[in-house]
């Protein structure tokens, strides 16, 4: 049975809290649709793949990590953007994109989920000075060589991670941030853990991880970040009773 819009979106809200949040863009319904819910399809980012992949799926709710509207970009509804939201208003699908809320949730977020995924246990978080941490830490299923780590990961994430090898014999502390977040190396490198985990990498955060001898990996910001919208969308279905399809579009990095 199909429940409304509403009752979708206020659930968002009060799941991911977005109100708590500074954000680079708007947390919740971007894109207004249908008033009416069946199935929802989730994905990474709002791209145009995604959108026609959800047509041809028959969604009526998408649910993303990477939507539209961000700070600094052109307002312009044009080019590319009028395209995907063309697509999104001719077919009456609503978009609903949570960006910080959706790394920072205890349980359903990036950063939880893909503890799970890489089976790490979870402790304290190292940003405690955020009034919504994002950057976690814990160890690791057992200790790890570089090069084990690195299989861990390429085995997990379907991935090759690119690796700075640092000082370390073993791995047996993490910590870790999906997506872009290269900068927080230097909580990492301050806490002492053995190795960082992200999405990216920049030209400085090379040098950082030489130079503290922390192991580093990057293991690319689409692949660190499938796995909260996915958990985001099981948990809308169970509660709502409806249909969900996660839609992995490829992004190599």
């Amino acid at each position: 049975m199909p429940c409304t819009l509403i009752e979708v979106d206020t659930e968002l809200k009060s799941l991911l809290k977005p109100e708590l949040f500074s954000d680079y863009c708007p947390n919740g319904i971007q894109v207004e649709g249908r008033e009416e819910i069946s199935k929802i399809v989730s994905g990474v980012t709002a791209s145009k793949a995604l959108i026609d992949a959800a047509v041809s799926a028959s969604a009526d709710f998408i649910l993303v990590h990477h939507g539209y509207f961000w700070r600094g970009e052109d307002p312009s509804i044009s080019g590319l953007k009028k395209k995907r939201i063309q697509t999104l208003l001719k077919n009456e699908i609503s978009l609903a994109a949570f960006h910080l809320p959706l790394d920072a949730h205890p349980d359903l977020g990036n950063n939880a989920q893909l503890a799970k995924v890489l089976r790490f246990t979870v402790e304290s978080p190292l940003d405690i000075s955020s009034a919504n941490p994002i950057v976690f830490s814990g160890r690791v299923p057992k200790p790890l060589s570089f090069e084990e780590m690195s299989r861990h990961l390429r085995t997990e994430l379907k991935r090759e991670p690119l690796g700075i090898r640092g000082r370390r014999e073993k791995i047996e502390t993490i910590a870790w941030c999906t997506g872009a977040a290269q900068s927080f190396i230097e909580l990492a490198v301050e806490a002492k853990v053995d190795a960082y985990l992200t999405g990216e990498v920049s030209e400085q955060t090379v040098h950082i991880a030489r130079e503290s001898g922390l192991h580093f990996f990057s293991a690319g910001h689409h692949a660190t970040e499938r796995y909260g919208v996915r958990a985001v969308g099981d948990y809308l279905a169970e509660k709502f009773v409806l249909e969900h399809e996660f839609i992995d579009i490829d992004n190599p990095v």
